[in-house]
Formats: C-alpha cells, structure tokens, sequence
C-alpha cells in the first residue's frame, strides 16, 4: 500500500483532496547531490547502467523536494541500443550515434529488443521500489516510437531533423518498418518495467514538433495507440508530445490515461478538445522558475486555478533546467501541495 497515491488517484479519475506534483527531469542537474555524484563518475552512460546509483538519483528528488511520485533514472535511447543500434553521451552536446538507418537494408542490423536487453533498468526499478519504501508511486518511461525514430536516422539531435522526415517522405513503408520495430520493442520494455514495480508509465514524444500534423497522424498516432492498448490493462499511460497541438484530440481518443501539455497549450481550449475522460498534466513553462519567489508561487496558483483543480497533475511544460534555482523549485511544489480547492 503506497503511503501517498494521489498520482495513482488522479490517473484513475478518483477525486483527491489536492493535485498531486511531480517534474520532468527532477533526478538530474538541478540537485547538488547528483552533480556531486555525476562527477565522481566517467560519464553519464555508467550512472545509467549502474542499477543501485540509477536507484539513488531516483530517490533524491522525493528525499529533497517532497514530490508525489518518482520516476526512475534512465534514458529514451537505451531502445535503439537494445535493439542494435548503439548511441554515444557527449558531454554538452548530447547524444550521438556512430552508425544511422538510412536505407531499407540497414534495418537487417536491427532486432526487435527483449526487455532483458534493458536489464540494468529493470533491477534499477526493483531496487528503487524497496527503497521508497510505500512513500510514492514510480513512475517508468519510454521515448516514443516517432522521436526515437528520429534519432536512429539523423544520428542526433538537430532543429530540423531533415533527414528523418525525408525518409518519410522517400521511403515511406521503410520508416513504418522501423516505427513497428520500435514500437515493439517499447511494449516489450515497459510490460517489463510494469512487472518490475512501476506504477504508471510515461511516454515522451520530445520531437512530435517537427512533423506536420498530417505526418504525426501517419507516424507517430498509430504507434502510440498500440503503446498505450498495450500499456493500459497493466498500469496507467502518460502521453506527453511537445509541440504537438494539432494532436490533442487524437492523443486524448488513445488508451491514455493522461496527455501531458507543453506550456504554449491553452488549458481551457485543451480541455474543450479533449473531453473530461483524460487527465491533463503541467504546463508551467520552465523558465518561469527563473522568477523572484513570490512570481513563481502567483503564476503556480494561476496555473491550478486554470485547470480547476481536478483531472490535472501539476507539473512544468518540459523538463528541468540545470540552472534553475533549487529553492524556485521547492517553491513551485510546495505551493501545489499547499493548494486546495
């Protein structure tokens, strides 16, 4: 019995005495404690694969921030790897891969990934739940099939990512080809993180942006659909596509239990869009947490008011920036936590 379900609550439709809080990127840079520990490390990839350090940072931010809910410590491109196609961290740069899908012949390279390919994350899962002990639910994560698609084919990150979308456009069945594979795979993975102790499970669509609202329908929409059927019956399903506000409606028509919005969405039109079956996360824009105190605690409750204080889970439009000031981001949570209506 978890000593703190609100999330699970929320995402069930169940009313809750207040909206639960969590945030993307909370384990990461923001804290000292993890910039202590990465910098005892080679490098970002051996505190990925090191079950009990993934497990720590898990834990920090729902030790120092007092968070509804965890969500454990890994990386949207360990699927690629698993399925073949390895990928390097660049210090401030980001993610690179040597080799890239280019043609039809290169996905004979490729499998469809088992999820003990992952295994470094599963027992970081089953490490993580002993250690929070009942406090929270923990949250597991995977990238969605159309921006892990676009790494595998542009080799990193880019502002166009032209090479990804002009596969789409030349070899159309090649990219529905790979979408499929890692669609696969992703199920195969978070039934597994499911089995091993995650209550909830978050799918990020990071660049769902790039693509036309026509493109996303063709590659991106009928592969989530199959990720959160799947997903469903076992735990609840997060949708968060960024950038995306041609696709609410259709994100929210998913097996989803939610749909996470970036902080350029409405939250009134978004909900006229959507209906009332799906829950709404965010939206608050990160930068907003670079304000003076009592800003970010105005615009906090400005953005509870907004949702109406139900069917929402607090938290930012994106991930945690570096710099953003520790003490902005207490304020941000304690002000949810401190909100009722």
């Amino acid at each position: 019995m978890l000593k703190n379900d609100l999330l699970l609550r929320t995402l069930r439709g169940e009313p809750c005495e207040r909206v639960p809080v969590w945030l993307m990127r909370q384990a990461g840079r923001v804290l000292p404690q993890y910039r202590a520990l990465r910098q005892s490390l080679s490098g970002f990839k051996e505190l990925l694969t090191t079950p009990d350090l993934a497990c720590e940072v898990t834990v920090q931010p729902v030790d120092e921030l007092g968070v509804d809910a965890a969500i454990i410590f890994s990386d949207i491109l360990v699927i690629p790897e698993a399925m073949g196609l390895p990928y390097e961290m660049v210090e401030s740069r980001g993610p690179k891969f040597p080799r890239t899908i280019a043609t039809a012949a290169d996905l004979a390279t490729l499998h469809i990934a088992e999820a003990d390919a992952v295994d470094y994350t599963l027992e970081a899962i089953r490490l993580t739940k002993r250690a929070l002990n009942g406090s929270v639910p923990l949250l597991g994560f995977c990238g969605a099939p159309f921006t892990i698609y676009c790494y595998m084919v542009e080799g990193s990150g880019s502002k166009t990512f032209s090479k990804a979308k002009a596969l789409l456009y030349r070899e159309p069945q090649t990219a529905q080809r790979l979408l499929q594979m890692i669609t696969d795979s992703s199920i195969n993975y978070l039934k597994a993180q499911v089995a091993a102790g995650a209550d909830a499970v978050q799918i990020f669509d990071s660049w769902a942006g790039v693509a036309s609202p026509e493109l996303y329908e063709t590659f991106s929409m009928p592969y989530l659909r199959q990720i959160a059927a799947a997903l469903a019956p076992l735990a609840p399903v997060i949708l968060f596509s960024k950038d995306a506000h041609f696709a609410r409606r259709s994100l929210a028509q998913t097996a989803a239990a939610a749909i996470g919005m970036d902080w350029t969405m409405d939250i009134a039109e978004t909900r006229r869009l959507v209906g009332d079956r799906v829950v709404l996360q965010g939206n608050l824009d990160p930068c907003a947490l670079y304000a003076p105190l009592d800003e970010v605690q105005k615009m906090t409750r400005q953005m509870l008011q907004s949702y109406g204080g139900t069917r929402h889970i607090a938290n930012l439009g994106h991930g945690l920036y570096p710099d953003i000031p520790l003490d902005a981001v207490k304020c941000f949570v304690d002000t949810v936590q401190q909100t009722t209506f």
